[in-house]
């Protein structure tokens, strides 16, 4: 599977960089290269087989909060600097796909229970994990039809916002178009549009496509940045305030990230710019990657873009890649499914 997905991949050209784009015109953002950050050391191994499926992972203090692709449970396990699991906090809340997590200033934990591999779900949702273990379910539907996503961005005013993943590198962003509501369904709105092209840095489990799709988000604690990783490569761009969208819009840092069997976990540290990473699978390597040089955009390595509302950018391709490229995918992409919606 890997090597079809590859060779549709190099029909397509491309030299690594991502570019970004607001969904109603704006400045077009300009993507940077990878930087020469020093090199990625492992913190520690995770053994736990509690945690086969590290989907979700946040940096806090001297412990890291840490959760698994799905579950019939609401559960975040605290890990410490040796990746042992020292607790675990739970709530009966059976979730559908949970794929990332995000804290929140007063504590709770949100996770983004917004996985479809299918794009089949009529609701997605975030399940929120409060500090005196009640839970709250808020649920959220989409404007133009169903997505995957699993990455989940939690700006400093509390804003989250949910990044789709797409195997052709068409992510999307949106968040809530009013207040979340408890037991309620709240449309999204879309704000933004990201295209990524290939990279060329190994890693993941289905080639080339894995470059592209957007596997996982973080905001830093001091909130002046914000990450999305794929498969392979992590994307940096600096944040003002709480304004995601005009962030996205800038010229982000890649950095390529370690190899990987299915990397989809990323946090910052404590420092607010070193990156911290993992995946699915055990035993698996938490990883410490330096931040980029400076967090300075280097020039752009080759020619790719998007236009406003982020419908260019992809290296053409024919009908028949296309189509091979996604009907490849789906045969992968049925043994995730899960089992019922929340």
């Amino acid at each position: 599977m890997a090597a079809v997905l590859g060779a549709a991949f190099l029909m397509m050209g491309g030299t690594g960089v991502a570019s970004a784009a607001p969904a109603s015109g704006g400045a077009t953002g300009t993507p940077a290269s990878s930087s020469p950050a020093s090199a990625p050391h492992a913190l520690c191994r995770l053994t736990d087989p509690r945690l086969p499926e590290l989907s979700g992972l946040v940096v806090m203090g001297d412990k890291m909060l840490a959760m698994n692709d799905g579950g019939d449970r609401l559960s975040v396990y605290v890990l410490d600097s040796a990746c042992r699991v020292v607790d675990v906090r739970s709530a009966p809340v059976d979730p559908y796909d949970p794929e990332d997590l995000a804290l929140a200033a007063d504590g709770t934990i949100w996770f983004s229970d917004t996985g479809d591999n299918l794009a089949q779900r009529a609701t997605v949702a975030l399940l929120a994990l409060h500090p005196d273990g009640s839970t709250a379910i808020y649920r959220l539907t989409y404007p133009d039809g169903a997505h995957d996503a699993e990455a989940l961005l939690l700006a400093p005013d509390g804003t989250p916002y949910i990044v789709t993943k797409d195997p052709l590198g068409a992510s999307r962003v949106y968040r809530p178009a009013s207040a979340l509501a408890d037991g309620g369904t709240v449309a999204l709105a879309k704000v933004a549009s990201l295209t990524f092209t290939p990279t060329g840095t190994p890693g993941g489990p289905v080639g080339a496509a894995g470059q592209l799709a957007v596997t996982g988000g973080a905001v830093s604690a001091d909130g002046r940045l914000l990450a999305l990783r794929t498969y392979t490569d992590a994307y940096v761009w600096r944040l003002a305030g709480s304004d995601v969208p005009t962030a996205l819009a800038g010229r982000p840092m890649r950095i390529a990230l370690p190899p990987a069997p299915q990397g989809e976990a990323i946090s910052f540290a404590v420092d607010s710019r070193q990156l911290v990473v993992g995946g699915e699978g055990l035993p698996g390597d938490i990883t410490v990657v330096p931040p980029a040089a400076g967090l300075a955009p280097a020039a752009a390595t080759g020619s790719a873009g998007v236009a406003a509302g982020g419908h260019a950018g992809v290296p053409t391709m024919t009908a028949g890649v296309i189509a091979a490229v996604a009907a490849t995918l789906a045969v992968w992409i049925r043994g995730k499914l899960r089992r019922r919606q929340v």
